[in-house]
């Protein structure tokens, strides 16, 4: 690079940290970091070991972010110097180390980037992912376990980790519908992307004369919450409990003792059969009811809000947000972003990364023009 290219490139680096210490609103977490540390050092934390686990992976998470905040500005500053002396002195030699450490520190800033895209309320929360099969027929059930293997494919490479509350077997082939609870650094964040309508296009397998066939999935997105931030009035329910069924293998319990549980005054309907006794598959059903209530409420908020300006950005259920094209041509095309893939079989394995970072580019953008 050019003496002005470098000093450009440093610029930009520096205004590059500054919009990413924004959004990860670095003084706020040294604010909390005084209250993690308390939590941390009570001599009872690990009575509740959910709670000490939270506590203890929050804190090295703000710990380690704010680390590399400060770490690169005092590296950007340390090669700006350089820089300048290299030019008065003319040292080509110090130069060439000026672009190499522009270059490690851009790789740095790229993960800290990134991490500066889960900015919201719910990002941290786990996630819980439902999948229903919609139009489409056999061939929509059939996607819609293509979409649960894609995304246990991902997930099993990811250092997430994932149980399956309720599963439902297609009639002829596939699922008709699965729900997933999916915890880990982001996991909400990360599946937010995956909210709305997945369409396919491809030679269905089942059809003798080999037509192609247009295949829909709904997949529905939301955030755990304790369930002591919800009210639930019991009288407001109704629990039945039925014979649990699936496909088996390692993340299916089949178990005699699963649980459905109505909220009558909104008609919401949640089911668990991933536990072994009826008593932790209504606890399970009960968070599940809390995060979907929760949910419900933010929604309606949402949309008094839209109502009020004309407009909602939230990419909610029933848009299509993404197709998958297998024939004529191969193509994976996120709809809001814009981004495309070529291999969509790589994505149909779990390669799904470069569609999720698309969404949070987006979704950042999406706010700074509301």
């Amino acid at each position: 690079m050019e003496p002005a290219e470098l000093r450009d490139a440093v610029a930009d680096l520096r205004s590059r940290l500054g919009d990413a210490r924004s959004f990860l609103d670095v003084e706020g977490k040294e604010a909390e970091l005084v209250v993690l540390r308390e939590q941390a050092s009570a001599p009872d934390l690990w009575n509740d070991q959910d709670n000490a686990r939270a506590v203890t992976s929050r804190l090295a998470r703000h710990e380690g972010t704010i680390k590399l905040v400060v770490d690169l500005d005092e590296s950007i500053e340390d090669v700006d110097l350089l820089l300048e002396m290299a030019l008065e002195e003319a040292d080509k030699e110090s130069l060439t180390e000026v672009q190499s450490e522009l270059d490690r520190l851009l790789g740095e800033l790229s993960v800290l980037e990134r991490e500066s895209l889960f900015f919201g309320e719910y990002d941290d929360n786990p996630a819980i992912v439902s999948i229903h099969a919609g139009a489409g027929g056999v061939d929509a059930q059939d996607w819609a376990e293509m979409l649960l293997r894609m995304y246990t494919r991902y997930l099993e490479r990811s250092e997430m980790s994932f149980e399956v509350d309720d599963y439902q077997e297609g009639e002829e082939a596939g699922i008709k519908s699965v729900t997933l609870t999916i915890t880990g650094d982001h996991a909400y964040g990360t599946f937010e992307s995956e909210r709305g309508t997945h369409r396919l296009v491809r030679i269905s397998p089942f059809d003798s004369a080999a037509r192609r066939h247009t295949a829909f999935a709904g997949v529905d997105v939301i955030p755990q919450v304790e369930v002591t931030e919800i009210e639930i009035d019991p009288e407001d329910l109704r629990i039945d409990t039925y014979r649990a069924s699936g496909a088996g293998g390692q993340h299916i319990n089949k178990t005699d003792s699963a649980v459905r549980i109505t909220h009558e005054p909104t008609g919401i309907v949640v089911s668990c059969q991933a536990e072994r006794s009826q008593m932790q598959n209504k606890a399970r059903a009960m968070q599940l009811l809390s995060a979907r209530l929760a949910e419900k409420a933010r929604r309606d908020q949402a949309a008094e809000v839209a109502s009020i300006r004309g407009e909602q950005h939230e990419a909610g259920w029933g848009r299509q947000i993404r197709s998958y094209v297998m024939q004529p041509y191969q193509m994976v095309k996120d709809l809001r972003s814009e981004f495309e893939v070529g291999n969509i079989q790589g994505v149909l394995d779990g390669d799904v990364d470069g569609l999720i970072d698309s969404y949070l580019q987006w979704r950042r953008a999406e706010l700074y023009e509301a």
